[in-house]
């Protein structure tokens, strides 16, 4: 299991079109995913899980992924959430 860490930067969080796209890229690994923050812990996978999480601006999440393609699943998320800006 790999795991990094990052912070969300865009001004509206993880709302329904950034979450959708998230899980939409995690989707294409065959690793098992969470996004967590504090005592919240997301699957990556569910856009509904996602949005329950309530990941605003300034949040700092922690990254976990674990299995066959962990490596390039964590660099490409961890990649995604600090490059959203809107």
């Amino acid at each position: 299991m790999l795991q990094g860490t990052t912070l969300v930067k865009n001004k509206t969080g993880l709302h329904a079109r950034p979450a959708a796209q998230l899980v939409k890229l995690c989707r294409t690994f065959q690793s098992d995913i969470t996004i967590s923050s504090d005592s919240t812990v997301c699957n990556g996978k569910s856009v509904f899980s996602i949005l329950s999480g309530c990941l605003k601006q300034g949040t700092t999440v922690q990254v976990a992924a674990e299995g066959p393609d962990e490596a390039q699943a964590l660099e490409q998320i961890i990649a995604y959430i600090d490059a959203l800006d809107e």
